[in-house]
């Protein structure tokens, strides 16, 4: 919808935002951030490192939003913070798609984008395909070749997940899965939002350093706003801090869905039958949700993904699908990046997996000694640079307690020296008996780790998946993606 001055004016005055105001009258066809993406007639807001200098490219700004007066001609809405105002102006801009659909959303330090393509699934099912995916690796808004694209953030800027709502809502989307990141709510992109359902899986610290969480209470207290924007809510009740997190919970809701494996607490709770190299099997016990309880197959390996899945179950659940529903969309579930396995001929099996904190490495590295105890666990691994600095000290600590050999290489190192990243990592590793190779060259390390694996090995390969870019110094780099190249490996 167009934006006129009155409605600019009402909007940030409701949420408290407005400083100062032009005395005029206008209407704007046009919103966005981004001088390089305006059109006719627009309203520009101003965010991030903005020079006046910007303002010279286009004759096509007619009004700004900003927290800074600048010295230009242009009429000026002062506000107290401009994040917050886009996310205002950006959902009246698409004219509130979002109340257009019922949302489910996930956060969590592991597991946030598989469950979320686990509920995308069982959804897809109950609605005849009428469900959209905001995720990590892909936005989906609707059915079409031109309806899905690559993610650059796991929750995108409030301007774009506003825009892609509408996109979906005009496709005839009726039910949204999304990922919620806490980067989320500290860069307020998901400011004035609200889900029908919000999901909490796990907690442990990661997205801490610099430029994002400044410790660990920061990032959990930002996670748990979840609870306060979602009508329904649930938590997994094998997290770390369950006590502060269903303390934030009950403040906001008199039921909270908590679940688990059996025996550990939660009130919804499941049995592992098996946990296999391609699959696993688990059964929902008894519950209220009647459509819950059965038999499930997972079409994933590793035990701890059967905690996503049942996450998954319950936000459908009171979504509204049906057990056959939640059965399908488990058995077909694929995730780009997540536990794909591929036997090599002569050196066991290698798995990719997008793991980059942690708790995810190391829930891969015990289902992998787990399956082949008698061999070897060999990880390929690296940090990405100018972010998460805190995970490097954790990829040296996990590598110690569950490696037997581990390749240091290039991830996404931004404006960093790989090797420096690398060098970091490795000043972390307190076992003296885990081998450590540097290689820098990505697929160079891949290839070399697979050619040291035996038939009894597992070759980790961690962090991508099957991103298709590197960012090399502001750079996005074709990159094949780590399957791709452990499909290419040959003796």
């Amino acid at each position: 919808m167009k934006l006129t001055s009155k409605t600019i004016e009402q909007l940030l005055i409701e949420q408290q935002l407005l400083v100062s105001k032009p005395n005029i009258d206008m209407v704007f066809d046009f919103l966005h951030y981004d001088t390089r993406q305006v059109q006719a007639n627009t309203l520009l807001v101003v965010k991030g490192a903005f020079r006046a200098e910007y303002l010279t490219h286009t004759a096509d700004i007619k009004g700004l939003i900003t927290e800074t007066v600048l010295d230009v001609s242009l009429p000026q809405w002062q506000v107290t913070n401009v994040q917050k105002s886009l996310a205002v102006l950006s959902m009246a801009f698409f004219d509130y798609p979002q109340q257009a659909l019922w949302i489910g959303a996930f956060t969590g330090t592991k597991g946030k984008t598989t469950a979320a393509y686990m509920a995308f699934n069982i959804l897809k099912d109950a609605t005849n395909n009428h469900t959209a995916l905001f995720s990590t690796v892909d936005r989906i808004t609707g059915t079409g070749p031109g309806d899905k694209k690559k993610s650059d953030l796991t929750t995108p800027e409030s301007y774009e997940l506003f825009k892609d709502m509408r996109q979906a809502v005009d496709n005839g989307m009726t039910h949204l899965i999304m990922e919620v990141s806490s980067q989320a709510y500290l860069k307020q992109r998901v400011y004035g939002l609200r889900y029908n359902v919000g999901a909490f899986l796990n907690i442990s610290p990661d997205h801490i350093g610099p430029n994002e969480h400044p410790n660990f209470e920061d990032y959990l207290a930002h996670k748990m706003m979840l609870f306060d924007h979602s009508d329904q809510v649930i938590v997994n009740a094998e997290s770390e801090h369950l006590n502060t997190v269903l303390g934030h919970a009950g403040q906001t809701h008199d039921k909270v869905y908590t679940y688990s494996l059996a025996g550990q607490g939660g009130d919804y709770t499941y049995v592992s039958r098996e946990s296999a190299i391609h699959e696993s099997r688990l059964i929902v016990e008894t519950s209220d949700l009647n459509e819950l309880a059965g038999e499930y197959r997972l079409n994933l390996p590793g035990d701890f993904n059967e905690s996503n899945a049942m996450a998954a179950l319950i936000m459908t659940a009171l979504a509204g699908a049906k057990h056959e529903n939640m059965v399908h969309g488990l058995d077909v579930v694929f995730i780009p990046g997540r536990m794909l396995s591929l036997p090599i001929a002569g050196h066991g099996v290698a798995f990719v997996d997008y793991a980059h904190n942690y708790a995810s490495m190391r829930a891969l590295l015990n289902f992998a000694q787990n399956q082949y105890p008698e061999g070897k666990v060999l990880v390929v691994v690296g940090s990405p640079g100018n972010k998460g600095v805190s995970r490097r000290a954790d990829f040296g600590r996990v590598v110690s307690e569950l490696a037997d050999i581990v390749y240091l290489t290039a991830d996404d190192p931004q404006f960093e020296s790989p090797k420096a990243i690398a060098d970091e990592i490795a000043e972390n590793i307190n076992n003296k008996q885990l081998e450590v190779h540097f290689e820098m060259d990505r697929i160079k390390a891949i290839f070399q780790a697979i050619k040291q694996s035996g038939e009894r090995d597992i070759v980790i390969v961690a962090g991508k998946g099957e991103d298709p870019y590197q960012k090399i110094n502001g750079t996005d780099v074709p990159y094949i993606g780590d399957y791709a190249v452990v499909q290419s490996y040959h003796d």
